[in-house]
């Protein structure tokens, strides 16, 4: 990495400076849609109802920061290129903090922090337990997603942090039912929540065992290459 024991950069292998050239990538990339709510805001671009546009886009970008999170372990299973699990965490973490800021602009700008009236909101609806439901799944995996908790938990980080595959299809429902549309009926504006389900299906297949090694075994007999499967993340 750029500043280690080694001194020059020019001494770095040219592989690392591509990981760390995408790790500043992803780093633009996650800020760069606050910048742009920011620049909506400010040239009031934001329709005629700012507080639900912007929390809908904040929601929207959590939910795609955590598909691309989600979706590094199936790339490098599908092309043995090992760099995307360098940015996974972090895509990981960006996808929680846009959550936070989604979540602040319901319960803050939208309620003014009116428990009170949140309440009586939640029985008529029920997208916000689905989406309360996520967050409290992902929090506490952006809470260990640190070195000192991975060395601190062992093997239970990668069982605790399985739980991704529990948080995504709930984040996809309340997307869902948030956009007015239902999933089992193929009704109201789904498009782009099915969209998502369907992906979140592929990016969890992709993890299970046998197709896997199926895939691995493909990749390997068309370059020639013997392999081995990572295990760095098996878990994830």
């Amino acid at each position: 990495m750029i500043g280690s024991a080694e001194g020059s950069p020019r001494s770095l292998p040219l592989r690392n400076v591509r990981v760390d050239a995408l790790r500043l990538l992803v780093h633009l990339s996650a800020w760069l849609p606050l910048a742009w709510i920011l620049w909506d805001y400010l040239n009031e671009n934001l329709t005629v109802n700012p507080i639900q546009t912007v929390q809908q886009r904040l929601g929207r970008i959590a939910l795609t920061l955590l598909l691309s999170s989600l979706a590094c372990t199936p790339l490098q299973v599908i092309t043995g290129w090992r760099g995307a699990l360098r940015v996974r965490r972090a895509l990981g973490v960006y996808a929680f903090l846009y959550a936070v800021a989604h979540f602040l602009v319901l319960v803050g700008i939208d309620y003014q922090f009116n428990l009170e009236l949140l309440r009586k909101d939640l029985a008529g609806k029920p997208y916000i337990w689905v989406g309360a439901g996520a967050f409290a799944v992902l929090a506490p995996l952006a809470a260990t997603s640190f070195p000192w908790w991975m060395r601190r938990l062992g093997k239970n980080w990668k069982r605790l942090h399985r739980l991704v595959y529990l948080a995504a299809p709930l984040v996809v429902i309340h997307y869902a039912w948030a956009k007015k549309g239902s999933l089992t009926s193929l009704a109201g504006d789904i498009t782009l929540p099915l969209a998502s389900g369907l992906l979140v299906v592929l990016l969890l297949a992709v993890r299970i065992p046998a197709v896997r090694r199926w895939i691995v075994g493909l990749r390997h007999g068309r370059t020639g290459r013997p392999g081995t499967l990572a295990t760095s993340d098996a878990g994830r």
